[in-house]
């Protein structure tokens, strides 16, 4: 097994052109990931990387090894999901993405049970309201609530969730409440922002069909929780799921504004990568998550079934 682990080390460094990238995928110190270096090179009498502080640049032998131990791992994670379909006892790590919010709410209160279930699977979950790179993240199982544009995924639709517009009763008393889509061009609007966001563009149902707003504001972040925050404390209106703000709705902590002409819906999906064959930990994750998520999410969602909104 200490060879098969070198060999993983070995790829994810070739892989993300660096020791303390590898380090970072695979949760390891920069010593550790040299340290496994250095033990396969040992084993195998050979240099496979000329490495410096910055970068990584294969040697002949190392470009050959790579090739083979792409088909190694690949060899031995197919024979690890072939036993635990068998045995029906799913093993080995899965490694799991989620936006923040979502994750600390819904995803991360499902991973003890989870691993009651199923104990033979580690859960390594990662949260970033950022669109990560999932093939160069070596990522499993991505959740997402956003466009899906990862064609070497396949998608599996969890649900459509309701968005609201809201914000704090201060702040509407001090700026007026929006009567129309266009008022929301003279408003502060905090906006989710970060390479590759869209939410700087408001999309909303209206009786015409969707319209589409180029809003702005004083404030933007690249997690969502602060935005949140930044409403709650009437500093300018916000674009939310249902379930994420039904709370603040019910409390009157926040209202929602143009209930009549709605953002549009997300949806929540499961990212997983294209197999001919499907590891056993991944399948039964899938298949977990979707049964809890739509549960919780409609417990959630229940609480701001009746939301409170701006007169």
């Amino acid at each position: 097994m200490a060879l098969l682990e070198n060999m993983r080390v070995f790829v994810r460094v070739v892989e993300l052109g660096s020791l303390s990238a590898a380090g970072r995928s695979l949760r390891l110190s920069p010593a550790v990931v040299s340290h496994r270096l250095q033990s396969l090179e040992e084993h195998l009498n050979a240099r496979l990387l000329n490495r410096t502080t910055r970068q990584v640049q294969f040697t002949e032998a190392g470009k050959v090894f790579f090739e083979h131990c792409l088909e190694v791992l690949e060899a031995a994670e197919r024979a690890e999901s072939s036993v635990g379909a068998i045995g029906g006892a799913p093993v080995g790590s899965l490694r799991v993405t989620a936006p923040l919010g979502f994750g600390r709410r819904i995803l991360a209160p499902m991973v003890p049970r989870f691993r009651a279930a199923y104990p033979q699977v580690d859960v390594r979950l990662r949260l970033s309201d950022h669109l990560l790179d999932l093939l160069r993240e070596a990522t499993d199982v991505a959740i997402r609530m956003a466009p899906l544009k990862d064609s070497s995924f396949v998608a599996r639709k969890i649900a459509d969730l309701p968005r609201v517009l809201c914000a704090a009763p201060a702040y509407l008393e001090r700026r007026g409440v929006p009567a129309r889509p266009e008022d929301l061009l003279s408003h502060h609007c905090l906006l989710l922002r970060f390479p590759g966001s869209q939410q700087f563009q408001w999309t909303l149902t209206t009786p015409q069909g969707p319209m589409t707003l180029p809003v702005s504001g004083q404030f933007d972040a690249d997690d969502g929780d602060v935005l949140t925050g930044w409403a709650l404390a009437g500093e300018g209106i916000v674009l939310k799921p249902l379930w994420e703000v039904a709370d603040h709705l019910r409390r009157g902590e926040l209202r929602v504004v143009l209930p009549h002409c709605p953002p549009e819906p997300v949806t929540l999906a499961v990212l997983y990568p294209h197999r001919n064959l499907l590891p056993a930990k991944i399948r039964v994750f899938i298949d977990f998550f979707a049964e809890q998520a739509r549960a919780a999410l409609a417990d959630t969602e229940m609480a701001g079934a009746e939301p409170n909104a701006a007169p």
